[in-house]
């Protein structure tokens, strides 16, 4: 079987935070590929207004172009809304049978993951894979989640999106042709 990590968000927009757990993720030697799925419609960020669909895959496109053993995908904007992981994951299980299916996040999301939709069912179907961030303690988090969770090697990088919309990243913390598509978008810009 094809090992196949799943690794899924908002990217709004995706920095080299992103890129690191991407290339931590493939050389963890436990999966051939990692498959990024843009997520249309977060169900925990509904009141937060986003960049437009297509522009955010256009910058996953931009960053992840040259990476190898690597696919995105829009899939989640033809499934029905919100996006939920569990509804992904199993229409790809069944879409896939052949591919053995891991969810790769942050711990950061690891952290907060009994608050995810149904997300026993989701530890069910299948393995998480969790890289690290700055500032998080797994010890707090349920056992039952931590017997399905394996950590992967990862040098963690402090950046997130949110900073990044509001203006309060360093240079390194996007990658140029991201940079340069925000620019030439008008993309987070205040008022």
């Amino acid at each position: 079987m094809k090992r196949v990590g799943i690794f899924g968000g908002s990217f709004d927009p995706v920095h080299t935070g992103h890129v690191e757990a991407v290339n931590s993720f493939l050389d963890s030697g436990l999966i051939d590929e990692v498959w990024i799925l843009l997520t249309p419609t977060p169900p925990h960020k509904t009141d937060q207004k986003q960049a437009g669909f297509s522009h955010r895959l256009k910058m996953l496109q931009l960053v992840f172009s040259d990476h190898d053993n690597l696919q995105i995908s829009d899939l989640e904007k033809d499934l029905p809304t919100p996006s939920y992981t569990l509804q992904t994951i199993r229409h790809l299980k069944e879409e896939y049978p052949e591919n053995l299916f891991f969810l790769c996040i942050g711990e950061d999301s690891l952290e907060s993951f009994h608050k995810w939709y149904k997300y026993n069912e989701i530890l069910d179907e299948c393995t998480l894979l969790v890289v690290n961030r700055p500032g998080f303690d797994h010890s707090r988090v349920d056992s039952k989640i931590l017997e399905n969770t394996i950590f992967v090697d990862h040098q963690p990088l402090d950046i997130s999106s949110t900073q990044i919309r509001e203006g309060e990243c360093k240079n390194y913390s996007i990658p140029d042709a991201v940079r340069s598509y925000i620019q030439d978008h008008n993309l987070y810009q205040t008022d």
